[in-house]
């Protein structure tokens, strides 16, 4: 933002008028690949991997806050402030390979939707995932960020659909109870290791930074007072605030959302003997004979509703990621006209993505290579993240906690770990 324009002091007045980026990021990370991923947990490992959703949720918040205060603090997303202050090399590998992720995640959820809404209406499931995505491309084009901001923040309520199907199935919670409190007994058998990693790599996603740093920027450009908060420092307290509230709840959402799904699948399917899931629309389709048609219509529209969530999510991450490496207008707030280059690679990515689904190409292997690509990546952007956020050139006097820094590098560590685990197996 420019240093010019007047302060602005955020005081949000409902607990409701606090969520927004973090809520909508938390809600995203649950998106249809996601959803595939915790099914399989569930379905072959039964409660044996419950604790990785509580394990990872301190990782996430301190994570997803380092990327939001770097967007509210110097009022650009992550790519302009890599360009500013590190290697254009860095930064054209990290952006081409987060767009080539999100791409392929963009097409393995949009298939999962169209799979879903045939198992529910019948009818072709191309057809659908094709309309799915062009409703997905228009609504970004055509509404107004403040506009569609409030779109997305209702529709992670979709995602409550996953929290009722826990309480449609039977649960015995006080074997859940000892399995948390119980951590696996070392060795660990590769398939074990290997579904921690993707649920590593699916829980904590380099698009996920991308897309929460950029939209506190748009909260800013929203508001034709605010100011970067390292311009304004009087008024840094209550949005730093906020986003420790939205992020908080936002995290807690998403894992709350996650553990609910795999503890479904671990009461349902891993109780009957099947432990092989390899998509979204097969664990609903597996979902209907053993928990009953109510489970298997609330799940299945539940994979709808965050595929819709999650789509523009992460079309979104690639065009700002995009946009701020080519020094490109970038804003949801801008009309088309404005930000042509921008919303031609919202457009794009998302296209893709369709034409993705009709390649001749394994969907699994597809988000398998989707997993290492996001894995790979978010180490260096996570590290790069921690060191711009304690630089006093980049924050100013708003640099990061000591607290925030120890959680932030223990997460770089995890992932790195995961990434090495990833390989080692592969």
């Amino acid at each position: 933002m420019e240093e010019s324009l007047p302060a602005f002091a955020e005081k949000p007045t409902t607990l409701l008028s606090k969520l927004g980026p973090g809520l909508i990021t938390g809600a995203a990370d649950d998106d249809p690949s996601g959803i595939a991923t915790y099914s399989q947990a569930g379905a072959q490992f039964g409660f044996g991997l419950l604790w990785t959703v509580i394990f990872t949720y301190p990782l996430m918040v301190g994570i997803q806050i380092v990327s939001a205060r770097i967007g509210v603090v110097t009022g650009h997303g992550l790519a302009t402030n890599i360009r500013r202050h590190y290697s254009k090399t860095l930064l054209y590998a990290i952006v081409m390979l987060l767009l080539l992720a999100n791409i392929i995640n963009i097409a393995a959820d949009i298939a999962a939707m169209g799979d879903a809404l045939r198992l529910v209406m019948g009818g072709p499931a191309h057809v659908y995932a094709i309309g799915f995505g062009a409703l997905s491309a228009v609504l970004q084009v055509m509404i107004p960020y403040t506009r569609y901001v409030r779109i997305l923040k209702w529709m992670t309520l979709a995602l409550l659909a996953y929290v009722v199907t826990v309480f449609v199935v039977r649960v015995p919670w006080a074997t859940v109870a000892v399995g948390l409190i119980t951590f696996p007994h070392l060795p660990w058998k590769a398939a074990y290791v290997t579904t921690i990693v993707a649920v590593f790599g699916t829980t904590i996603s380099p698009y996920l930074f991308f897309w929460q740093s950029s939209q506190e920027v748009e909260n800013l450009r929203a508001i034709p007072e605010a100011r970067a908060r390292k311009y304004a420092p009087a008024d840094a307290k209550a949005s730093l605030d906020r986003i420790k509230v939205d992020t908080y709840i936002g995290m807690g959402f998403s894992n709350a959302v996650a553990f609910a799904i795999m503890l479904t699948f671990a009461v349902t399917l891993h109780l009957h003997g099947i432990t092989d899931i390899s998509s979204s629309a097969q664990a609903a389709e597996a979902l209907r004979p053993i928990a009953g048609k109510f489970a298997f219509i609330l799940f299945s529209l539940g994979i709808i509703g965050t595929g819709l969530l999650a789509i523009p999510v992460l079309a979104g991450s690639a065009a700002y990621a995009m946009a701020g490496t080519f020094e490109w207008k970038n804003s949801l707030q801008d009309k088309p006209a404005v930000a042509p280059r921008f919303y031609a690679i919202i457009v794009l990515a998302t296209l893709l993505g369709v034409a993705l689904i009709y390649a001749p190409i394994d969907p699994i292997k597809a988000l398998y290579w989707s997993a290492v690509i996001n894995g790979v990546v978010s180490v260096p952007i996570m590290a790069v993240m921690l060191l711009m956020a304690a630089r006093h050139d980049v924050m100013g006097a708003l640099t990061i906690s000591r607290r925030l820094k120890v959680l932030g590098w223990l997460c770089t560590s995890v992932m790195a770990l995961a990434v090495a685990c990833m390989f080692a197996l592969a």
